[in-house]
């Protein structure tokens, strides 16, 4: 009798510990998953459900003086009304995506071109830690200001008599204002440029402070010059950084309207431009519509980047 209590005895907190480690091992299973519901709830709030709700607008029927619930594509033959019946000649619509996809790419140009300059410099020549943090701030500076007053600050330097004509015009080197600095395409990309340079040079630093010193001393003492050393060790590793920083500035700039409506003179057409316009006339379905078009074409020019660096695989 005494042996078989003292088996039951030791059964019982072998149970009791055997529930316990499957209690904490679900609790280890549910455990990441509680970490990112916050995270994965602000991005069902304010992202999926009014992605969801812009696709589901764009199917509606509108008026002038109503907008209905329905199911209907014509707001997407809208939008590209006559295209097919104009050719070979292209219809306003191609037009439009065209003039937004030319300072798309000029502007992700430059920004490249700037950022990586100026993070390789950051990276590779200054040494201290200290002066690389008060570079940075150098560079976040137009950051504490509005966009609004960023983009008005170039006014006074650009216009007809703005600084720059000005200057150019005491030391004789025209004699008349030139008209192409403000409200034109240059102004447009400028104005681009400064705002999202800094989305390309973050990025870029980063994945350049990565980069093993070992490499490039191994490159140069088997004889590489500074070029081929840029070229085949210090550019395919930061293939990352201009990737990441590529997608931040080509789905900020395919959807500006603010900067390209302002430097621009209101006399610039971008997608973006459009799909303000339509909602000032409470054209609901069709700016919609025009949303999820200009969405599947970013969508697209994203998927194209991913398909030239396997991001997951370089970081």
């Amino acid at each position: 009798m005494t042996d078989a209590t003292d088996t039951a005895a030791e059964v019982r907190p072998a149970r009791t510990s055997a529930r316990r480690s499957g209690t904490g091992r679900a609790g280890a299973a549910l455990a990441p998953y509680l970490q990112a519901a916050p995270m994965a709830l602000v991005f069902l709030i304010f992202f999926v459900l009014p992605l969801a709700a812009t696709i589901v607008v764009s199917f509606w029927q509108y008026t002038q003086y109503s907008i209905e619930p329905a199911l209907t594509a014509q707001n997407y033959g809208d939008v590209f009304y006559g295209c097919l019946a104009n050719l070979p000649s292209l219809c306003t619509t191609f037009l439009t995506y065209l003039s937004t996809l030319k300072f798309c790419l000029i502007v992700w140009a430059t920004t490249l071109t700037i950022g990586f300059t100026i993070a390789y410099f950051l990276a590779f020549h200054v040494r201290t830690l200290k002066v690389q943090v008060i570079c940075f701030l150098l560079c976040t500076i137009p950051f504490w200001t509005s966009i609004v007053i960023r983009m008005i600050s170039w006014i006074p330097l650009l216009g007809r008599n703005g600084l720059v004509n000005q200057t150019l015009i005491s030391m004789g080197v025209i004699d008349t204002p030139l008209e192409g600095l403000l409200y034109s395409d240059f102004a447009v990309i400028l104005a681009l440029t400064h705002l999202y340079t800094l989305f390309m040079v973050v990025p870029i630093f980063n994945s350049l402070m990565r980069v093993d010193r070992s490499l490039i001393e191994a490159a140069r003492d088997a004889g590489a010059s500074g070029a081929q050393i840029l070229r085949h060790v210090i550019v395919p590793l930061a293939r990352p950084g201009i990737l990441i920083g590529s997608i931040f500035v080509v789905t900020v700039v395919m959807g500006d309207f603010l900067t390209i409506g302002i430097m621009g003179g209101q006399q610039i057409a971008s997608v973006g431009k459009v799909i303000q316009t339509q909602m000032q006339f409470l054209q609901f379905p069709l700016a919609a519509a025009n949303a999820v078009i200009l969405l599947a074409a970013v969508l697209a020019g994203v998927w194209a980047l991913l398909k030239l660096v396997d991001i997951r695989k370089e970081l």
